[in-house]
């Protein structure tokens, strides 16, 4: 059975020691919705938000909230970011945004947290935006999608 890699022996939260792990290159993909009402949705699509280009934002928002996570969450470490893209998807279907983020670096340890950090990021960024039309938002199904490198090899969420 598997254990929790952030307590010792004794059941004390700790920063995992990644000193003697490989440098390697590492990326993370997650995902997120947001889903909202239809007129919402047209105002994102239409750039007619009074707070400017949504998505714009959100996007900025998301690549700032990846190399902050480590402030964010306490036993994450300071990661040197290679490469983080924020993408969005209008699915007009469900009156709803599909964030994926992208994130990548050359080190000791996964980018699986800046991915997520940052999806939840940008779609709080497109709630907070728009929330003066829409409170009834709904951010869901943030995950992880998939994970390239380090000691643990590849991974890949099922479907």
């Amino acid at each position: 059975m598997k254990t929790l890699t952030h307590f010792d022996n004794s059941g004390q939260a700790h920063m995992v020691d990644v000193g003697e792990k490989a440098e390697t290159h590492r990326i993370a993909v997650a995902t997120g919705r947001i889903s909202m009402l239809p007129d919402t949705l047209k105002l994102i699509q239409q750039g007619n938000s009074k707070k400017g280009d949504v998505l714009g934002i959100a996007r900025i928002a998301a690549i700032q909230a990846s190399k902050r996570t480590a402030e964010l969450i306490p036993l994450c470490h300071p990661i040197a970011l290679t490469r983080v893209a924020a993408d969005f998807e209008v699915i007009e279907a469900s009156s709803s945004i599909l964030c994926t983020v992208t994130a990548e670096t050359h080190g000791k340890t996964g980018v699986e947290m800046e991915a997520l950090t940052a999806v939840s990021t940008a779609l709080l960024t497109i709630y907070d935006m728009c929330k003066s039309v829409d409170r009834a938002m709904t951010i869901c199904d943030i995950r992880l999608l998939g994970k390239h490198g380090g000691k643990s090899g590849d991974w890949v969420a099922k479907e």
